[in-house]
């Protein structure tokens, strides 16, 4: 009978071999998709921004705002899986290849370190051209505002806060992969980041990639609409801050979330069921 997924043993199997694939990509091949994944998640940033900033502006609706940004930003996700483009968080799984010696740690640490800057210029690129479209002064200046806003939170976050967060994020982010990598059909596909990424968005946890977006439009928006605020939550809105304060705890956060949560254990946990059965 035919059947349009894969069983959780055949999807560890699928990432083990996803993960030889991008160890032996190119550097051009990494860098040229995985700023195509950066720009994707940027994309999804602004999008689920203008969709919600109206009603993160008020306590009374602030959860239906982030439900609402929840719903738009998985569009980011299903445009890197179906795409094949290159992104970070994603590819923390990787070290599933390494165990099963698919591919060398240094293949992976390449991969991860090419990927992560191409994510950081797709991000950045598309932050840069959104600052001069004069979308922000949308609503008034009210998206500009809370884009200053969104930013001036993410790097008020404490070390162990943000790190927290960033596991949480990447265990549901790297869940929406996993279901991806198992799914045979594009809609299947496309409702496995659905879900997960609704959750993490929703929930507010701390994504690296798109905090490349976030923090960078908070940048650039600082200058025009950092009089919304006081001098002194300003003077905390800077690069220093963007990455001592967040990117540097939820990349480490991302690692740990979608590595040994999501890979790892998924990959013990079927293969202990697996070599049980043999046993038997």
């Amino acid at each position: 009978m035919n059947k349009n997924f894969l069983t959780p043993a055949e999807t560890a199997a699928a990432i083990v071999d996803a993960g030889r694939v991008k160890g032996d990509r190119s550097f051009s091949s990494l860098l040229i998709l995985g700023i195509l994944a950066g720009a994707f998640i940027a994309f999804a940033g602004q999008g689920s921004s203008m969709a919600s900033f109206n009603l993160l502006a008020q306590p009374e609706t602030f959860g239906l705002g982030r439900c609402l940004l929840g719903s738009v930003f998985t569009v980011g996700l299903m445009m890197v899986v179906i795409s094949g483009a290159e992104l970070f968080t994603g590819n923390t799984m990787m070290c599933l290849a390494v165990m099963q010696k698919q591919t060398t740690l240094v293949k992976m640490l390449r991969n991860w370190a090419v990927v992560y800057i191409g994510n950081f210029l797709g991000a950045v690129l598309i932050a840069w051209m959104v600052s001069v479209t004069g979308l922000w002064e949308s609503g008034g200046q009210a998206l500009g505002m809370m884009t200053v806003k969104i930013a001036l939170g993410k790097v008020n976050l404490s070390f162990g806060a943000a790190l927290i967060s960033g596991i949480l994020c990447n265990w549901l982010v790297c869940m929406a992969v996993w279901f991806a990598t198992g799914a045979d059909t594009v809609l299947g596909k496309l409702a496995a980041c659905f879900f997960p990424i609704w959750l993490f968005a929703t929930s507010g946890f701390e994504h690296s990639i798109a905090n490349m977006y976030y923090i960078t439009a908070g940048l650039l928006a600082k200058p025009l609409y950092g009089f919304f605020f006081s001098a002194e939550e300003m003077a905390l809105l800077n690069w220093e801050s963007f990455f001592l304060s967040n990117l540097l705890p939820v990349t480490i956060g991302n690692i740990i979330g979608g590595g040994l949560f999501v890979a790892i254990a998924l990959w013990f946990g079927h293969r202990s069921k697996d070599r049980a059965k043999a046993e038997a």
